[in-house]
């Protein structure tokens, strides 16, 4: 298996360079540089097909700037800070986990009610 990537239209062999994502809510088609990885819903396609592409009536194309380049090292480490500080629990919220009343039931969800707070906790204004 090959591991360059080839244009999605039917009968080209040429490397793929773009992606074309169509946002159906937008009535948009987006040219943009080659994705990371195959999405199923998206085209990839080659130099040829990608310069000379056109939409349907009514839509609009958005070509985003490609310049060739793979990510800096620095948008790369800032992705992955964002990715780990989106993985941390937080650690709001004053509630015990666990400690409420039942007082209703329909089917296998069961309303709770806060417990009463415990004597050394305030209790919070509603």
């Amino acid at each position: 298996m090959s591991p360059v990537r080839r244009c999605s239209r039917t009968a080209c062999s040429q490397p793929a360079v773009f992606t074309l994502t169509y946002v159906y809510a937008d009535s948009t088609a987006v040219l943009g540089p080659l994705a990371t990885y195959a999405e199923p819903h998206c085209y990839d396609l080659c130099a040829e097909h990608a310069e000379r592409l056109t939409a349907p009536r009514g839509w609009e194309v958005v070509r985003l700037p490609s310049d060739g380049a793979p990510p800096s090292t620095d948008d790369l480490e800032a992705l992955a800070n964002a990715v780990r500080e989106a993985a941390r629990p937080t650690t709001k919220g004053t509630e015990p986990v666990g400690q409420g009343v039942e007082v209703g039931r329909r089917g296998h969800l069961r309303v709770l009610r806060s417990a009463q707070p415990h004597p050394a906790q305030p209790q919070r204004d509603r």
